[in-house]
């Protein structure tokens, strides 16, 4: 089967990736376009398998208790073609956010979805299932990895989304940060503290899925990921982490509870296990080109970091005998021509000499849990491994060597790795001269420890290929421009790298799957919005419930009068606030009433003479 976009598919296409206009100066913190609301956060789809997939939504209400919400797929744009409907139910226990796993679909076909809620649309996504069967013969993804919010623009998210050459985007983890804002600009975090409890998670979530390049993004590709650590805390671990302190930010299996619920609630992940909440790790087949085997080497199993003659403990665990038992038997039992594994940290060795590992938090702290993984590969002689890793800012690419490894020959080597730079965050957390690494790891093939982007993974029946691509600028938005900085690949049966002479896109073309170009975008059609959503999105109150104190967040969409109050559910006022008028953006109010009982309260934002409700829980 060969798989191909059509020029039809690729007109139709720009009706649907819409970008915000924002308000006044370009780089708004956060911009809640009038034309997406309810569905402020666009849409998103993901884990593709040849009969279904995911598709997710948030809708942003003021509604309380179970919400029904309407969904479409078709096999065209103009959604005139539905092939599966249905209603489906959301809770504000949920965050309002709605997860369907749409059955029925056809194997290696694009897609168009979208909701609807009191006849108000959502924009119209595009996903695409897996293909199957013995004819697949060249696929094409995406892989990102390690977007901070307040480090730069998400350009390396516009980018891809402009290319309209692929099938998924696969996201390697830190998808948020969970750090404080730094209060140096307009791209700080939201909320502006260390994010610790449940809501402080959605808050962080829902933030990045209103950056217009990322909601663009899902908007038009399946995603498939993994976290890493600071989608909960930095260098985390399966009890505790380097950035958590239990003495004053509580218990870590109440942090790491809520970093996962807020995960799942906002990402279009299919759950690989209901029982187990806390397992992620999954495998998503393209037919017999390829099997993609997606691990947690971060929260499931993993031993806290050490440092010395440490690492190489035997008894210690990266992802754990369970992972690993289900690990060796995904490789072994495979019938694909390649096993690509998408994971977190890097898995080839970075050492220097009389001095050791550079950083253990990688595979190279957990040595013989290593040993157990490329043992499963020898032992079983499984062929054609890649791996695909991000975490580490930087990109590279890797020969995977055992002790016999010939780096001239690549004789030795279990497989390949390819390391996908960071969308934004900084370079470089290897802070080591290039010239030393180079001279003291020669199954490193490519580095580069300075640019932000992606890399593009291409596989064929002939090879598994990665062409490395910087953005020119993260420091202004909708900059993509962008540079090819390398193009390396592993040829069938080789499990070693060789560089390529040119980027996959002349192979894609040959094959049938490089696309036209977008042409400029069309206007999408949404109807403008009633007055009142026109006018303010009220986006919550945080923590709820609440113990002592709370915040009201909403967002004007123009300068309005602004006054709040808080009332009991007989109508008594509790506390109230005039603001006056307040300009266009987001704006947090603060209530802290004292002596109240325990019980539920409204918090009412009347805005303009308007009003909007909100309930909230004392406790």
């Amino acid at each position: 089967m060969r798989l191909q976009f059509t020029l039809a598919f690729a007109l139709l296409l720009s009706f649907a990736c819409l970008h915000a206009q924002k308000p006044g100066n370009i780089v708004a913190r956060t911009t809640m376009d009038t034309r997406f609301a309810p569905f402020y956060h666009g849409v998103a789809s993901g884990d593709p398998m040849p009969d279904r997939v995911m598709i997710w939504t948030r809708l942003t209400t003021q509604a309380v208790g179970p919400i029904q919400i309407n969904w479409a797929m078709a096999t065209d744009t103009g959604m005139t073609q539905i092939v599966q409907s249905g209603t489906a139910t959301t809770y504000d226990t949920l965050d309002h956010t709605l997860k369907i796993d749409v059955t029925g679909l056809q194997a290696g076909t694009w897609y168009y979805y979208r909701f609807e809620y009191q006849g108000r649309y959502s924009l119209v996504g595009r996903t695409y299932t897996a293909p199957s069967g013995p004819d697949v013969d060249s696929l094409r993804f995406g892989v990102v990895s390690c977007s901070n919010y307040e480090a730069g623009y998400f350009n390396a998210y516009g980018a891809l989304a402009q290319r309209n050459d692929l099938y998924a985007i696969f996201h390697l983890g830190d998808y948020i940060y969970e750090g404080a804002g730094d209060g140096q600009g307009d791209r700080d975090h939201d909320p502006d503290h260390e994010i610790i409890d449940l809501d402080d998670y959605r808050m962080r979530h829902s933030q990045h899925k209103l950056d217009e390049d990322l909601r663009c993004l899902h908007q038009m590709y399946p995603f498939i990921t993994v976290w890493d650590d600071h989608e909960s805390a930095n260098d985390s671990y399966k009890d505790g982490a380097d950035n958590h302190d239990p003495q004053n930010e509580g218990p870590w299996t109440d942090r790491k509870g809520a970093a996962i619920q807020a995960y799942k609630e906002w990402m279009p992940l299919r759950d690989p296990d209901i029982a187990n909440r806390e397992r992620i790790w999954r495998t998503l087949r393209y037919g017999s080109l390829m099997d993609l085997i997606m691990l947690d080497t971060r929260l499931y199993a993993r031993d806290e970091q050490v440092s010395g003659n440490a690492v190489n403990d035997q008894q210690r665990s990266l992802i754990g005998p369970e992972q690993l038992g289900w690990l060796s038997n995904q490789l072994e039992t495979s019938t694909a021509q390649w096993k690509v594994i998408g994971q977190q940290v890097m898995m080839a060795p970075l050492e220097i000499p009389f001095i050791g590992p550079v950083n253990t938090d990688q595979w190279d702290g957990y040595n013989a849990e290593r040993q157990r993984v490329y043992d499963s590969i020898l032992t079983k002689q499984i062929s054609n491994v890649v791996v695909l890793t991000g975490d580490i800012h930087s990109a590279w690419a890797n020969d995977l060597p055992t002790t016999t490894y010939n780096p001239s020959t690549g004789a030795g080597s279990v497989g390949v790795e390819f390391v996908a730079t960071s969308v934004t965050s900084g370079n470089s957390i290897v802070n080591v001269p290039v010239a030393l690494i180079n001279g003291s790891n020669p199954h490193i093939k490519h580095l580069n420890l300075s640019e932000h982007g992606y890399y593009v993974l291409d596989v064929n029946q002939q090879r598994a290929q990665a062409d490395f691509w910087n953005v020119t600028n993260i420091a202004n938005p909708q900059q993509y421009g962008q540079s090819l900085d390398a193009s390396w690949m592993c040829l069938d049966a080789a499990a070693h790298l060789t560089q390529a002479t040119d980027s996959s896109t002349a192979s894609a073309a040959a094959h049938g799957i490089q696309p036209p170009k977008f042409p400029p975008n069309l206007p999408i059609a949404v109807d403008d919005p009633s007055t009142t959503d026109g006018l303010v999105a009220l986006l919550g109150g945080y923590p709820n419930p609440f113990h002592t104190d709370f915040m009201l967040k909403y967002y004007l969409h123009q300068p309005a009068k602004v006054s709040v109050r808080l009332v009991d559910l007989q109508g008594k006022v509790i506390e109230k606030r005039n603001l006056g008028t307040e300009p266009m953006g987001l704006h947090l109010v603060e209530f802290a009433p004292e002596k109240i009982p325990n019980g539920i309260y409204l918090a009412i934002l009347e805005v303009n003479g308007r009003t909007a409700t909100h309930r909230m829980i004392k406790y």
